[in-house]
């Protein structure tokens, strides 16, 4: 008998408990969690597909539905009304990537050199473009930020860096956009900006 790899989905905040459940009852299982980088010591792992695992049965089994049983699981995944297989190659290139990101350091958002980006830091609010990307998420983001009319180089945790929603900063080369509207007016977005709150 052929196995085949196949997708379930799990009921909402279930995902470890359905993994868990399904191992112990001998089933294969690929559950695939990645590592986000926190402040300070903790690195916590989470769900690359929240809300989805993968299974490996035998195709002809006849433990299809208790698997549907099983605490945790809400069903199969289906494609007009069947349950499509997936191919062995995508979980194995799934593993190497889980690998690979836990390998660089974890998912966390690597900013490119040139983006603009916002600066959150205690009570400063202020948008940034950066000068080099980061190599790791343990090192800090060397940025040029917008401070009182003026531009100054710092060094800043990336997680104190938000990417700005539908832009992806990067200005044409040769040109600088624009932050004022000529005497001293802040064009919005730029200059200093107070946290919100305060």
């Amino acid at each position: 008998m052929s196995k085949a790899w196949y997708v379930l989905r799990t009921k909402p905040q279930s995902d470890h408990i359905a993994a868990g459940n399904l191992a112990r009852q001998g089933f294969e299982v690929f559950f695939p969690e990645v590592v986000v980088p926190q402040p300070g010591t903790r690195q916590p792992k989470v769900p690359l597909f929240p809300g989805y695992l993968f299974i490996r049965l035998h195709t002809d089994d006849d433990v299809w539905p208790v698997v549907n049983l099983v605490p945790g699981v809400m069903g199969w995944v289906r494609v007009d009304g069947h349950i499509p297989t997936v191919p062995d190659e995508v979980v194995h290139e799934l593993v190497e990537r889980v690998e690979a990101i836990d390998g660089g350091g974890g998912l966390w958002t690597r900013f490119k050199a040139g983006q603009t980006v916002r600066v959150v830091s205690g009570k400063i609010e202020s948008l940034a473009r950066v000068l080099e990307e980061p190599k790791s998420p343990d090192s800090r983001v060397r940025v040029l930020l917008e401070f009182m009319g003026r531009q100054i180089p710092s060094d800043v945790p990336w997680h104190d860096i938000r990417a700005i929603d539908g832009e992806s900063g990067v200005a044409p080369r040769g040109r600088r956009p624009r932050r004022t509207r000529g005497g001293g007016r802040w064009i919005r977005g730029f200059g200093p900006t107070p946290a919100l709150g305060t």
